[in-house]
């Protein structure tokens, strides 16, 4: 069974900055990608970053240039380092795994966003 665990939310002011991290856990080998998608109060969840286990990367145009996704496959561990992050940033942030056709998600981190 595949466990993604998050880990790095909370609240921080305009302009600043968090790193997220999401180690996933079980039968992980070959193909996959490794991501994060956010949900907003009344907004439907959307993609923010993606990375493939051979490293491209996939990003939402609200956030080029100032998130930045990475992993390490040795710990099956997928980061994402936002910057300059702005209120409309806040939202519940998930991690997502997709290997072997099936779809895993974790459970969820707040990131907030204000002064």
């Amino acid at each position: 069974q595949v466990q993604l665990v998050e880990s790095g939310g909370g609240l921080v002011q305009p302009g600043g900055s968090l790193r997220l991290s999401c180690a996933a856990s079980g039968s992980i080998f070959g193909i996959n990608v490794m991501g994060w998608y956010r949900q907003a109060p009344g907004k439907q969840r959307e993609l923010v970053a993606t990375i493939i286990s051979g490293g491209t990367t996939r990003y939402a145009d609200s956030v080029k240039g100032r998130f930045t996704v990475s992993r390490d496959n040795a710990k099956n561990t997928v980061y994402l380092q936002m910057n300059s992050l702005k209120p409309e940033d806040t939202a519940v942030y998930y991690c997502n795994l997709v290997v072997w056709g099936q779809n895993y998600w974790g459970q969820g981190t707040q990131v907030t966003v204000s002064s």
